[in-house]
């Protein structure tokens, strides 16, 4: 094997690698968004964790964060849970540094 393609498959690995961790980093953080939200929803214990995969399984609707952020928005106005788009917006930034953290932390 050329030093070339040794090179081009280390970098393809390492590609491989970032991205199941991207996807990983997200799935954790849109549980802990839903585990945060069924909070202000006034959800516990093994409802929180129902609604939390429901949060995780809006995921997979579209491309983006476009998808959890509305089934959290609509189900805050169901709720009557007066939470603005750019604070669930900035919870969903802080929560994707804290899940990045724990997926290359390996927990």
């Amino acid at each position: 094997m050329s030093e070339f393609n040794k090179r081009e498959e280390g970098f393809e690995k390492k590609f491989a690698l970032d991205e199941e961790q991207k996807f990983r980093a997200e799935a954790r953080r849109n549980r802990l968004l839903g585990l945060w939200a069924a909070e202000k929803l006034g959800i516990s214990g093994e409802a929180a964790t129902a609604y939390a995969k429901e949060v995780v399984a809006a995921d997979f609707e579209e491309a983006g964060d476009g998808d959890v952020l509305r089934k959290v928005m609509a189900d805050f106005a169901a709720g009557n849970v007066a939470v603005t788009e750019q604070a669930i917006r900035a919870k969903m930034s802080e929560l994707i540094a804290v899940a990045a953290a724990e997926v290359k932390a390996g927990k």
